[in-house]
């Protein structure tokens, strides 16, 4: 690729970084217009629904958070110990879950910011090692706190590795999560000046994710290499209405590894960085 277009590239994802600088007097959102407004969370795709345990007083929490802030790192080496339903239902509840809704069904609002609280997120999971569940494809149902089997994977591990573009180290992760956005949640109210809210809201999931995490002894590490069309294939998504882009997977760690981690930053020493 020729340094032109390289800096034409460039060029067009500052702009969409800075969207907002752009404004059309004349524009009206699809909220602004009074068009019917999403559901503000996606149905059962299937008949298979379990119901998440609530029990998180059962749990080891540290409620320490400056040492949960202090201890928080991306993390890759995973003991594969396996995590328990409770612990899952846990981390769902920390980064999607529902604490009310406001009006008759205008807005949810979750354990998570979001810009005008439309959270234009579905969370979907590959399994691998949760006590009492079977390994394969899950989806995540805030209203009520339940799950949903979407169906097992030949190559479960195969798939993690493929769906993360290579990345194998994830596929020993106890529980791989996929975040898909669905475009006109976000869209019926910031209409073309949407997508960058929608990437910025996602950042809070995650961090969410890294906390609760950590406040129960796992640990895990956000990725933005996605391949959206194998996850899509596989979560049976569209691509063009909702699609998955963003991941992390979730496992036991071990202090023993922590060696192994520095391990991946090995070449900062070798360079002289």
């Amino acid at each position: 690729m020729d340094q032109e277009k390289i800096k034409d590239l460039i060029q067009k994802g500052r702009a969409f970084v800075s969207a907002f600088d752009d404004e059309y007097e004349d524009y009206q959102t699809d909220q602004e217009m009074k068009l019917p407004q999403p559901p503000l969370a996606k149905a059962p795709m299937t008949g298979n629904v379990i119901d998440l345990p609530v029990a998180f007083e059962q749990l080891k929490i540290d409620n320490d958070f400056l040492r949960i802030i202090n201890r928080r790192q991306s993390r890759r080496i995973y003991a594969q110990k396996g995590i328990s339903l409770n612990e899952l239902s846990y981390l769902l509840w920390c980064t999607q879950g529902i604490k009310s809704i406001r009006g008759k069904s205008y807005a949810t609002l979750r354990t998570v910011p979001c810009g005008g609280a439309r959270h234009e997120f579905e969370c979907y999971m590959a399994v691998r090692n949760v006590q009492g569940l079977e390994p394969g494809l899950y989806h995540y149902l805030p209203m009520g706190q339940k799950i949903e089997l979407l169906g097992t994977h030949e190559d479960l591990e195969g798939f993690i590795s493929d769906s993360l573009c290579g990345q194998s180290w994830a596929s020993k992760a106890d529980v791989v999560f996929y975040y898909s956005a669905v475009f006109y949640r976000a869209e019926w109210r910031y209409g073309i000046y949407a997508h960058p809210v929608l990437l910025i809201d996602s950042g809070h999931i995650t961090e969410n994710l890294y906390l609760a995490a950590e406040s129960i002894g796992l640990g895990g590490c956000a990725v933005a290499a996605v391949d959206g069309k194998v996850s899509d294939e596989a979560f049976g998504l569209d691509g063009e209405e909702e699609t998955i882009f963003y991941s992390m997977p979730v496992g036991t760690v071990d202090e023993k590894d922590s060696d192994r981690e520095d391990d991946i930053y090995a070449f900062v020493k070798e360079q002289g960085l």
